[in-house]
């Protein structure tokens, strides 16, 4: 085997010689601009460039029709990275220091955020880097890169890690844009749950005795209270529980959207089909099940007071996150070696003129101040800490998880730039930050920072000694024996979790009228008619 200095060259030699190709690869994942579930364009690209590169890819993995597993190499370690893609509807923005949502769809149309096109070009980068080094070298080595759809509803990684795609991984590097350059210390991110209530109305003609109604009344003796007041129900009473899920200390969340009942032209009828989405996010399983319990209670509720019948389906389950002090170290040392971002004047200039359209005095560096630095692990830690009650030990939440309860898993974060506020809490307009997004001089630094640091990352791990065997000695201590020990945590989905692919997410169609997105494009605005 070569100089473990000569592999890590290589690999950076590697994303040098390939920036433009994934910079391009970059823009191509944003334009499709594809929402949760619904990523099959970009799923495809992502096969299609694996392939090439020498990896066998198994598309449609755990029953996902847009996730992906793909593999290259044998024996030796095994490393595993993963590749989001997915879009966010409401967030339609084009390139331009103003706003204007992508031409010819709805204005609500879906777009990048993160944005995830990044998050998942560089991932793609790393690896493709590191097997390059490994097939130069002779490097024993196993790369798995996952596909990881839906992330936005933490959706593939708890059924992938469910059905058995994580099993015998050795360590896993993983990152995601942030407002600065870091490495996740023993602050993680914490859990997940999604599920969407459905009421349905099999037997409204039963709500009221016909023989009390004339017989030209039919209509009106089916009008049972139906799924849609029962939909309502479920949400007034949950907003009045709220207050009762958990006390008001510390941070958790629950957020709510309802899904199209496809009823729109049925109007004398009852309404048979409802169905409401909540997604709830905290610092334990134990709080998750609290709020899950409260939600329960609230649907059958609803559904005895509206001659309705209560379902649950559940979209994901996630645990909370694991640390691994070894890897977070080795992540670090690595990212310092790589450096913090700089930014050209065609990014500073862009950030400028989106500052200038919106009637500011435009600023030299329009950029946050912590996308050009590092941050330590320990400051990340501090800052994050601010935010939690001192028994907390996790906040929001994120599926990576999932990984870091199978091998040791570290995230780095690594810049994606925000505009300065001209003055203490000013708030840019969202389409702003979208704009931003999508520039390929704006997003590259941060992106191929994350590329380089996680391929380097991977090189240690299989030819530094003991760099793994430290990391996994942790992972079992904090596992109490690793994978099955007694502090160890399963997946919350069961292995025949039926992936809730079916449902009605948001999605482009394309008709007679030609392609759209859900919503119908309208010929004026967002279609929503005069002002009340």
């Amino acid at each position: 085997m070569s100089d473990p200095g000569a592999i890590r060259q290589s690999a950076l030699d590697w994303i040098a010689a390939n920036e433009s190709r994934l910079s391009a690869f970059n823009e191509q994942i944003w334009g499709f601009a594809e929402p949760a579930w619904r990523e099959y364009r970009s799923a495809q690209a992502y096969a299609e460039i694996l392939r090439e590169e020498g990896f066998t890819v198994e598309e449609g993995s755990g029953d996902m029709p847009t996730a992906f597993a793909a593999r290259w190499g044998s024996g030796g370690p095994v490393l595993a990275g993963f590749s989001e893609y997915d879009a966010v509807p409401g967030n339609s923005q084009q390139v331009v220091p103003h706003a204007a949502p992508r031409a010819g769809l709805h204005p609500y149309a879906a777009g990048h955020t993160d944005p995830h096109s990044v998050l998942g070009t560089a991932s793609l980068t790393a690896m493709l880097a590191t097997k390059a080094a490994f097939e130069k070298h002779g490097v024993s080595a196993t790369l798995k890169l996952f596909g990881e759809p839906a992330e936005k509803v933490c959706g593939s990684k708890p059924i992938h890690a469910a059905k058995g795609y994580f099993d015998g991984l050795d360590a896993a590097v993983v990152w995601h844009p942030w407002p600065s350059n870091t490495v996740t210390g023993e602050v993680h991110f914490g859990a997940y749950w999604s599920a969407v209530i459905t009421f349905e109305a099999p037997t409204p003609e039963t709500w009221v005795d016909p023989s009390l109604m004339p017989t030209q009344a039919a209509h009106a003796v089916a009008r049972a209270p139906g799924a849609l007041d029962a939909m309502c129900l479920m949400y007034t009473t949950t907003k009045y529980t709220k207050e009762a899920m958990f006390p008001h200390s510390g941070s958790w969340t629950l957020n709510e959207f309802v899904l199209g009942d496809a009823g729109a032209t049925s109007d004398n009828l009852a309404p048979r089909f409802s169905q409401i989405q909540y997604s709830w996010r905290s610092s334990s399983l134990a709080i998750q099940e609290q709020i899950w319990r409260v939600l329960a209670n609230n649907a059958k509720s609803a559904a005895m007071a509206t001659g309705c019948k209560a379902y649950v389906r559940w979209v994901t389950k996630t645990r909370v996150g694991l640390p691994n002090t070894a890897l977070t170290e080795l992540t670090w040392a690595n990212l310092q070696a790589v450096g913090a971002p700089t930014y050209t004047e065609e990014a500073l200039a862009f950030g400028r003129e989106i500052q200038k359209n919106l009637g500011l005095e435009p600023m030299e560096n329009p950029f946050i101040p912590s996308v050009t630095r590092l941050t330590t692990p320990a400051d990340n830690d501090a800052g994050l800490r601010r935010t939690l009650a001192g028994w907390q030990t996790h906040l929001s939440a994120d599926d990576y998880v999932e990984y870091s309860w199978h091998c040791p898993t570290v995230r780095l974060l690594a810049a994606r730039p925000r505009l300065q506020p001209p003055t203490p809490g000013y708030a840019y307009p969202n389409w702003a930050y979208l704009a931003l997004g999508g520039l390929p001089a704006a997003v590259d630094p941060g992106m191929f920072l994350a590329a380089r640091t996680m391929a380097l990352t991977m090189v240690d791990l299989a030819v530094m000694p003991g760099a793994l065997e430290a990391c996994q000695a942790e992972f079992r201590e904090r596992t109490g024996g690793g994978v099955g020990g007694t502090q160890w945590i399963g997946p919350l989905l069961p292995a025949d979790f039926d992936p809730p692919v079916d449902l009605r997410w948001p999605e482009y169609v394309t008709t007679v009228r030609g392609e759209e997105w859900t919503f119908p494009t309208p010929h004026h605005g967002t279609g929503a008619g005069e002002p009340i």
